[in-house]
This record gives structure tokens, sequence and C-alpha cells, in this order.
């Protein structure tokens, strides 16, 4: 449940309305790496839906986010941490690949012989996540089946992105066993590229993201595809997985390829207050949020309404559902 707490300083001497004007209402979205798109795209949300005690009103050009509500971002292992503490109740949401989402709430996949999250629901669709297999220019890996034998980062243990690359390498008749595998946190992998440490990695996230284009800029990268008759298999055996394309120069100088996607989702607890995920959900749509993520990031773009309700994988939270019906989404 949100963490609750009321500034009372001097409050004796406020009238009761005063009082109850300045409880605040704390609501934490965990993210993901600092360096991936997941950590920005929350920073910018959590401005979007915060409106503490004292702002001004939104039609002053103030804040237009929940009254009393302070939204913060937290830095995080990724989605299967995200479940895990949303689950626990230990954070109020959290962004959570769908592929995992759905796996989670219905027991299946990697939480097979698991208890469900059946807690688990959706505020919103954000936008897709390219599947990104990143090595070094001139490495000579022009496909999945070239990583064998290579040092490849499948990134941590807890990550969706460990939980994709692992179907990505089966799909192509390859496992840990037949690389040189590596487990480095998001942080670590791009300088683990740099100093040949690592020959290539995978990367879940919303392109242009920073410590990708930072290694394009630098040592040269380029991008693998993750396409053909294999990857085709997969889509039809996961529902979760889309057909993508990474454009020519989402990376400066580097040439696009054909790959996948799985959708970026915020979650929440179904125990979180309809009252209090409604105003949210209202807050993210606000014409005022649509202007910060147009302009915080090339991703934010992408987070539309209309899509708000594609690819969940899980059911929505009541509040967001409520919100959604007023708006037409859902009939």
């Amino acid at each position: 449940m949100p963490f609750r707490r009321s500034v009372l300083a001097g409050a004796a001497l406020l009238p009761l309305a005063a009082q109850a004007q300045q409880d605040i209402t704390f609501f934490r979205i965990l993210t993901g790496g600092t360096v991936g798109t997941y950590f920005p795209i929350g920073g910018l949300i959590a401005n979007a839906i915060s409106n503490p005690p004292g702002s001004r009103p939104c039609n002053e050009g103030g804040s237009c986010g929940v009254p009393g509500l302070v939204a913060t971002a937290v830095a995080s292992n990724g989605s299967v941490a995200n479940v895990a503490a949303i689950a626990a109740g230990t954070a109020q949401s959290g962004f959570v690949q769908s592929d995992i989402a759905y796996w989670a709430y219905t027991g299946t996949g990697i939480y097979q012989g698991r208890p469900r999250v059946d807690v688990l629901r959706a505020i919103a669709n954000l936008y897709p996540e390219s599947i990104q297999l990143v090595v070094r220019k001139g490495s000579g890996i022009k496909s999945v089946a070239d990583l064998r034998g290579r040092k490849v980062s499948l990134d941590e243990p807890g990550s969706g992105t460990l939980v994709d690359a692992r179907l990505i390498l089966a799909a192509f008749g390859l496992n840990e066993k037949d690389l040189k595998a590596e487990y480095f946190r998001a942080q670590q992998v791009a300088d683990s590229l740099k100093d040949g440490t690592i020959d290539a990695f995978f990367s879940v996230s919303g392109w242009p993201q920073s410590a990708v284009a930072d290694l394009a800029a630098t040592v040269g990268i380029e991008l693998v595809p993750i396409a053909g008759p294999e990857v085709d298999a997969l889509i039809s055996q996961f529902s979760f997985f889309s057909a993508e394309e990474i454009p020519d120069n989402a990376y400066k100088g580097v040439a696009g390829v054909k790959t996948i996607s799985v959708h970026a989702i915020w979650a929440t607890s179904s125990k979180q207050s309809d009252d209090l995920i409604y105003k949210v959900t209202a807050a993210l749509w606000n014409p005022a949020t649509r202007k910060l993520l147009d302009s915080g990031h090339a991703k934010g773009r992408e987070i539309r309404l209309e899509t708000a309700t594609t690819g969940l994988g899980i059911p929505l939270h009541a509040g967001a559902e409520r919100f959604y019906r007023e708006q037409g989404l859902i009939k």
C-alpha cells in the first residue's frame, strides 16, 4: 500500500481541513539500471504524476499530478526483481517486460512450479522494448549463430533480458554452455565491451539506449539481426514477442537491423487503492504529461493513450480500467 505521512508541524494551530491537505502519499516506481531506458522514463513519469503539498495549481502552470502524491523513480535489477517487490508489497509499482508479467501472473514459463503472482496488475502499456544484440565493430559476429564460443554477457540474474536471451539462443540451437557466458549488470557491460572482456551483449530496452549510444560514438559497434525462420517460430510460440526493426542511425553511424520486441508495462498490485490508481492513470495521460514525455526522451514519444491497453498480458488494475472505460478504450 502507498506510504502516507502527514506534515504535522504546527498541526495544532491548523484547521482540520488544512491538516488533511498536508497529507503526503509516497509512491515508488521501480525501474531498471541507471544506464537503461526504464530509469529516465520512470523519472519523467514520476515527475508528471507528483503534486506535493504547496505545488502551484495545474491551471496556473504548476503540477498536474495527483494532489499530495510524491512519486520517485528507483533504480533496480529489472523486471523479475520488480515483480518480486510488487508481490511483497515493498514497492507500489514498477516497470516490467510483458513476457515476465505474463509468466509471473500465470505461473508459467520461468515461474513454472512457483506460486502465481496473482496480485500483479497493469496501469499501462508504455512502449515496445527492442531486443538488441550489440557487438564491437569488426567482431565478425553477423548472426546469433555466430555467438558460439564467444564471450557474451546475457545480463544479470533477475533481469528480463537474461530470460529473453536464453529463449533466443535456444531458438538457434544454442545454450549458455555453447558460449563463454557472462552475467554483467547493465552498468558494467559497456566498459566490458570497450576493454574486450566480452565480444557481445544482449540488451532489452527502448532505443536509443544511452550506454549503447556512447559505445557507438567511442569504440564503434554493430547491431546483429535477430531474425530468420528460427525467430519466426519463436514469435509463433510466444505471443508477447513482436517483430520489430531498429532503423539506420538509431545509433550514429550504425546500420539498422530486424529484431524482436516485448512491451514495457507499468505494473502495480491489486492491493493498491482503486481511487489512487485511477488518479495516477489520469495524471499519466494528462495533456501536461504529453509535453514532458515528448520532450524528455525519444521513447517517451511512443507512450500513447491509444496503445495503453494493448499487449499487456495481465489484467488492468480496477482503477486504471475505470479510467480507460471512461476514455472509450475499453467497451
